[in-house]
């Protein structure tokens, strides 16, 4: 054997044969990691953005412990809109409406549970500011979709307004309109 080893034709940069390993696939591995940051910032995010939907009455209860960061909804009250230019500032009260589409049905749809919340003073109520310019659509029983916390004196901070006309709903169920 060592004949062999010391064969002066062989060259001097003779090594012996390696074996071969698979391949590395980095690709795999990068893709791995790249679907499992995707799904890790998805789960932080929609955990960080969770807000609660109340009603007015929920909002109100003595149950509830939930005062930052909450979504509302609630019919606008027409005669308390005030609008100060000068801080742009707006208030307004917003009573109680169903939360349950299915009783919102039952009242013959949502501008006929619109406009019986706003006539019924048993319904609960909140007072709402909101610091912006004033919509075109705040006007008398619009729905009102506010995002924001409670304070201790029971008024509503909102960050983020968004109103829906109730006159829109009209024309889409002719049913509601009396006629």
């Amino acid at each position: 054997m060592e004949d062999c080893l010391s064969d002066p034709d062989r060259p001097a940069t003779f090594q012996p044969l390696k074996t071969k390993k698979k391949p590395f696939n980095k690709f795999l591995i990068g893709g791995l990691l790249i679907v499992a940051a995707v799904i890790i910032l998805a789960v932080t995010s929609l955990r960080g953005n969770t807000q609660y939907y109340l009603t007015i009455n929920e909002l109100l209860s003595p149950t509830n412990h939930q005062t930052q960061n909450v979504r509302i909804s609630g019919v606008v009250l027409g005669d308390s809109i005030h609008y100060d230019a000068n801080s742009n500032t707006l208030t307004f009260t917003v009573a109680n409406i169903p939360g349950d589409n299915a009783t919102i049905e039952k009242m013959g749809g949502l501008a006929a549970a619109l406009h019986t919340a706003a006539v019924d003073p048993g319904q609960q109520r909140v007072t709402v500011v909101y610091n912006g310019s004033r919509p075109d659509l705040l006007t008398n029983e619009a729905q009102a979709i506010m995002t924001g916390s409670l304070d201790s004196t029971g008024v509503f901070h909102a960050s983020e307004l968004l109103l829906k006309c109730p006159s829109r709903y009209e024309d889409s169920l002719p049913a509601q309109t009396g006629n």
